[in-house]
């Protein structure tokens, strides 16, 4: 059975949302507070989305359809390949190509191309080419299993996608809405929550509310047939410290006993970018003025 504590989410960070100023007037219902400058988010409606989402994934799994994991940004790239290949599903992880799911018949002739080559290598095709023949078409595989490689063996469009940043990811996002394919979406305080069927309000940057969000979706196809479902612990409590959990565990993490005070030690990093972005703009110098 998989378990979602409400420790396990405070530990992972996935309350911490962006600056003030960086927010989505339309997260405000997901919205619980703000410290410091940056938004907190209400993890109770975080639980309820975890658990309306995990049915979700459920019921689409079950009836034979499949999950497609999307996340190109480097927090998520590793956490999102990981949890796609250990639950069997597909996924996305280094750029999204236009028309992945629009135009999925060109799609999957790159897919038939790819294969082509790797055949290539085994039946020995390649003994009779020359070296730099070998090598563009060795370049051209990397090419295609760079962008293409977690859905090699996709035969038809997913029962649904999950995504981790909306707000990066929107071509997949309207891709997925012109098809009229589900989408599980971890959605953060910068991003638009309309038209995504399953919101996740959480913390999108941290690699470990991240990993956090993402395997709970992969036990959702893994249990996909298991009438349990998923055990959510609301509080804060030291009882249920043997229960396993979906948090993933760092060594060095320092306990932490007052939640209601606790601050990010870290900025994120999309807001540092948009600040020296702004710092930018506001030191360039008008021309007109400066020779009147």
């Amino acid at each position: 059975m998989a378990v979602v504590t409400m420790k396990s989410l405070l530990e992972s960070g996935v309350h911490f949302g962006h600056q003030v100023k960086r927010w989505d007037p339309r997260m405000k219902k997901y919205i619980f507070a703000q410290r410091n400058g940056i938004h907190i988010i209400d993890l109770q409606k975080t639980i309820i989305a975890i658990k309306d989402s995990y049915d979700a994934v459920r019921k689409i799994v079950s009836s034979g359809k499949s999950i497609l994991f999307v996340g190109t940004k480097k927090q998520a790239q590793q956490a999102i390949q990981k949890e796609a290949e250990r639950c069997g599903m597909f996924y996305v992880n280094n750029r999204w190509l236009g028309g992945m799911l629009t135009n999925f018949s060109t799609i999957k002739k790159s897919l038939l191309r790819l294969k082509k080559i790797e055949k290539m290598e085994i039946d020995g095709t390649f003994d009779n080419l020359t070296k730099k023949e070998v090598s563009a078409v060795q370049k051209e595989k990397a090419k295609l299993e760079k962008n293409l490689g977690g859905i090699k063996e996709m035969k038809d469009l997913p029962g649904a996608v999950f995504i981790i940043d909306t707000h990066k990811e929107q071509i997949a996002v309207a891709e997925a809405r012109r098809m009229n394919i589900p989408i599980i979406a971890v959605v953060d305080t910068n991003c638009n929550p309309e038209g995504i069927n399953y919101p996740i309000p959480g913390n999108d940057d941290a690699i470990r509310a991240i990993s956090l969000f993402t395997s709970i979706i992969a036990n959702a196809v893994i249990e996909a047939d298991n009438d349990t479902g998923l055990k959510i612990i609301e509080t804060l409590n030291d009882e249920d410290e043997n229960v396993q959990t979906d948090a993933a565990v760092k060594s060095d993490d320092v306990e932490i006993d007052d939640y209601s005070n606790y601050q990010p030690t870290e900025q994120k990093e999309e807001d540092i970018e948009a600040d020296e972005k702004d710092n930018k703009e506001d030191q360039l110098v008008d021309e007109d003025k400066l020779y009147k």
